[in-house]
């Protein structure tokens, strides 16, 4: 499907406005994105979870270091603290775009 500024249809959220945090980990090598969209961090560093793309992106999730939010490789991430047990799927909106 075309999914236009769209990463995925879907994604997992705590709850219903995707705004509560779902986990934390500790980022496991140094990640910079290829656009702004993407969150950038250094190994070692908090990221917090608030939601994650299910279909054709799996691999991406969403979420913050310090002020900034993006998209980042789950597989970058060392989960050590779960917020929520419960998952709720949910249409995407369009995906965060860069100015």
């Amino acid at each position: 499907p075309n999914l236009g500024r769209r990463f995925a249809e879907r994604k997992r959220c705590a709850d219903l406005e995707c705004s509560m945090l779902m986990c934390r980990g500790k980022a496991m090598r140094d990640f910079k994105g290829p656009d702004c969209r993407f969150v950038n961090f250094k190994k070692g560093e908090a990221v917090y979870v608030y939601y994650k793309l299910i279909g054709d992106s799996t691999e991406l999730w969403a979420g913050s270091v310090g002020s900034d939010f993006g998209y980042f490789p789950k597989d970058l991430l060392e989960i050590n603290h779960n917020y929520s047990s419960e998952e709720l799927e949910l249409p995407t909106d369009v995906s965060l775009t860069c100015s």
